[in-house]
């Protein structure tokens, strides 16, 4: 059997080598996410100057940042279930990065209902929530997401204790349902996508109950 020699003369396993080389850093992995994630704004841009957002182009901004922000937290919440079903290491050092660009999303999807779409009048708003829950719901998400982002810094872990700090960050999966609630809300009538992100999530929360309770039972 065939093995590695490292710089200091001690020989590695081609077991060992292959779980170095699978958890290596890639290089291109943050900033390609970096991309990836503003490439709505700027399908976006290029539709406003182009002026084919659409007869309504404010609903239409606001589904695309709505649906841009969904997809990411889902994927954020992918990544911890990820790492513990398939040994990756790379999920971890994107969680962050996805969780933030999820956040920027919410927040201007609601800056653009509340400046936007309703001009920043508040008995409007007001009056909106009161016939349309969703707003309300969505509006949960956002106010849950944002101690996340504020406390997504290593500093902040060590403020707070990696306990209290795990513990704060479960609630980014009570946000995940709700912004699933707001978008099945909102659909009203094809609400096939919603469901497809509501299975996505129930997967995920079934994946994390499972370790749980495996690490509770050993």
């Amino acid at each position: 059997m065939s093995v590695t020699t490292r710089s200091d003369g001690a020989q590695l396993s081609p077991l060992r080598v292959a779980t170095r080389s699978r958890g290596a850093p890639l290089p291109w992995l943050k900033p390609g996410l970096f991309v990836g994630a503003l490439a709505p704004l700027g399908v976006m841009a290029f539709e406003a100057i182009q002026g084919t957002l659409g007869a309504n182009p404010i609903a239409e901004v606001e589904n695309v940042l709505g649906l841009a922000a969904l997809v990411l937290l889902i994927a954020s919440l992918a990544c911890t279930p990820a790492r513990r079903l398939f040994g990756w290491s790379w999920p971890a050092r994107v969680r962050r990065q996805l969780g933030l660009f999820a956040f920027f999303y919410v927040a201007l999807h609601f800056l653009t209902y509340v400046l936007v779409d309703q001009g920043l009048d508040a008995g409007r708003i007001v009056e909106d929530i009161a016939k349309r829950p969703f707003i309300t719901v969505g509006f949960a998400a956002l106010v849950l997401l944002t101690p996340l982002a504020l406390t997504s810094t290593t500093a902040s872990i060590r403020r707070l204790g990696y306990r209290r700090w795990q513990l704060l960050h479960q609630l980014a999966y009570l946000a995940g349902v709700l912004a699933v609630i707001h978008f099945f809300w909102r659909v009203k009538i094809d609400v096939s996508q919603p469901l497809v992100y509501a299975a996505i999530l129930a997967g995920l929360l079934l994946v994390r109950a499972a370790f749980a309770l495996r690490r509770r039972s050993a």
